[in-house]
């Protein structure tokens, strides 16, 4: 394939998930089809199993970006950290930008839903190139600590409670806020990773880093 077919063929991929998000976000993903996703993008139904063998790939692929586009806003800080708790702070930004984006997050609450009779996508989805994982935890807190076997079960613990809040979120039965949902990940985190005690502990008067 050539460079200017090549660059064609990913505008057409773009324009299609561009158009399937704008679709899940105002219909829901069961209640649009790969037809609805074409018309909207201008092409030809053709065009969509080029790129994709389902709807449910096609979701997957828009998860990944988007999950990669939030990571992207973090980077910066993680660069920066110097602790577990400068870890922590970055954390809880990133789930507390998730929580912002609500059209978003239910629509990823209804493929997860839907995933449950699916073996293979049900699969996909432990994959922290789609949603928060116990081994993404790791990866985050392991320059800092040493008990990489607490941050593995902190993360399925703090991945529980996160998508827990955002279904409590979706009823909207107005009991929590986030600021509830960061403190009880909080008392998580300094139960599973004591170095955050200690840093919390710490006499020392640098600033944790900004959402």
């Amino acid at each position: 394939m050539g460079k200017r077919q090549q660059e064609k063929s990913q505008q057409t991929q773009h324009e299609l998930m561009d158009a399937a998000l704008e679709l899940f976000r105002a219909n829901g993903f069961q209640h649009t089809s790969i037809a609805e996703i074409t018309d909207h993008a201008g092409y030809a139904k053709g065009n969509f199993y080029r790129h994709w063998k389902s709807k449910n790939e096609l979701f997957l692929n828009i998860m990944a970006e988007r999950l990669q586009y939030y990571r992207g806003q973090r980077e910066p800080a993680l660069e920066k950290a110097q602790s577990v708790e400068d870890v922590t702070e970055i954390v809880l930004c990133f789930l507390e930008t998730i929580i912002d984006d609500a059209s978003w997050y239910k629509v990823f609450l209804e493929f997860t839903v839907h995933a449950f009779d699916n073996a293979e996508v049900r699969h996909k989805l432990n994959d922290s190139e789609y949603r928060l994982s116990s081994d993404l935890f790791t990866q985050l807190f392991a320059p800092f600590i040493s008990d990489h076997a607490s941050a593995r079960k902190l993360g399925a613990l703090v991945t529980a409670l996160f998508e827990g809040f955002l279904i409590h979120n979706a009823l909207e039965t107005q009991v929590l806020d986030k600021e509830d949902l960061r403190q009880a990940i909080l008392v998580l985190t300094r139960a599973y990773l004591p170095e955050l005690e200690t840093a919390a502990c710490s006499t020392s008067t640098r600033r944790t880093p900004p959402c």
